[in-house]
Parts: structure tokens; sequence; C-alpha cells
């Protein structure tokens, strides 16, 4: 990724250094967000309820998907986990060091393979099942992240139900997606950030029944779903027997 391109990782180190400023994410539509950056830095004490049950499940050597600004990773690794955060994000990986992460990889989802050590838990929190972009990759990379997993395995991954919304422009771009042959919460979109720009990218947010539907034969069953007040859950995957 070029600096140019890197709008994730300079939106973090603008904040770390000025504590203000807001995330804001194109859609291929049209459609533009504006998020806080600042849930991205939140101690434990302020993270939603789900998150903070998520953590119950995290056990031995860890992998962090997706890792952002490291808080997940700095919450475990105070608590004595052992733990590797992978991002894309130059800027953010450089970041989640300057923060105290112990080991910290530019080292985007696809590339994550038989080359990197096995890990108990991997963590896909933030929205971070999205990183699967689209379900034909979810299935490879979720075979993938079997044969990384050590017996008894756990892979802890949030999404949000795109369906639960009145919203007339997400409605709208259901139908756009479906016209396009793809799913209804299969995103297409890019990090705006000052002058940078991020690459597009396609970010996949499923329901609960689609998630069964993608994570079937690849070596993972569900557990559990742990719910918010609002549209965003969690799923426990547990891995089959090898």
């Amino acid at each position: 990724m070029q600096d140019s391109e890197d709008a994730y990782g300079h939106e973090f180190i603008d904040y770390y250094t000025h504590k203000q400023g807001v995330e804001i994410i194109e859609r291929d539509d049209g459609f533009i967000s504006a998020g806080k950056i600042s849930a991205y830095f939140a101690p434990y004490e302020e993270w939603p309820n789900h998150h903070r049950e998520a953590m119950k499940y995290v056990h031995g050597r860890v992998l962090d998907i997706g890792a952002g600004a490291g808080r997940h990773t700095l919450y475990l690794q105070a608590r004595g986990f052992e733990v590797t955060a992978v991002d894309n994000s130059p800027k953010a990986i450089e970041l989640c060091r300057l923060r105290g992460v112990k080991d910290a990889r530019l080292l985007p989802i696809t590339k994550i393979s038989r080359h990197i050590e096995p890990f108990d838990t991997i963590l896909m929190m933030g929205n971070n099942f999205g990183l699967f972009a689209n379900p034909q990759r979810a299935k490879r990379l979720l075979r993938r992240f079997h044969n990384l997993t050590f017996p008894g395995g756990t892979l802890i991954a949030e999404s949000n139900d795109p369906y639960q919304t009145e919203n007339p422009d997400h409605l709208s771009y259901h139908q756009f997606n479906r016209q396009r042959d793809r799913m209804p919460g299969q995103i297409r979109l890019r990090v705006r950030h000052r002058k940078y720009k991020s690459p597009w990218m396609d970010y996949l947010i499923v329901s609960k029944d689609e998630m069964k539907q993608i994570i079937a034969d690849t070596g993972w069953r569900i557990d559990r779903f742990i719910d918010s007040d609002t549209s965003i859950y969690i799923a426990i995957l547990e891995k089959d027997s090898d």
C-alpha cells in the first residue's frame, strides 16, 4: 500500500496526535458516512458490552486480524496473552508499535498462511468479518484459518445484520447489489482522510443466517452469538475436530 492510499492509518495517527477527527467512509453508490475515531482507542471500560463479553472466549495464543489502533491486542496483552496483531495499513502497524504492541506485523488477511505460527484464538473484531470481502473468499480463508489453529481453536468474529435497517439509502443499495449478483450486504467502499484515499475494497456484512451458510463445510461451527443493542453481533466459532 502506498502512503497516499493509507487513509485508514493516517486517520489513526492524526487522532493519536491531536485527539480529534472523524472517519469518513465512501460507498460506491456515492453514500458518505462519518464515524468516531475515538472508538478505536477506547479502553476496556468503555467498550460495548458485547465486546467485553467476547473477551471471555479468548484463550491461548491470539491472532488479532485487522488490529487497527490495537485496542483489543493491548487489553489482552496486559492480561498476559501472547498476541500477534496484523493489519494491511503501514501507519496502523506503526501506531500499534508506538502504543506498546509487542508483535505487530504488516500483513493483509489474504497473506496469512501456514508460514505464520499456529494460534488458539483468532479475533476479527470491529465488524472485521467484513474483511472476508465475499462468500467465496470467506470460505477459502476460513478453511485456511482452520489449518492455522490448534485443536480446540476459536474464531471470534463481529458482523452487522444489513437487513435491520429502514434507511432508504441502504435498502436501495441492497437492491443495487442484487442486480449485480452480489450479496445485499457486500459493500464496496473506501476510506477518505484529508488528501488520503484508500483503494476501493469489498466489505462483507451478513445476517446470522448468511454467516451460517458461509461457514458450512469450512471446519468451523457456530457455538453462540453475542448480541448488542443494535444490529451488530459477535459470533463465537469453534473449530471442528481435525
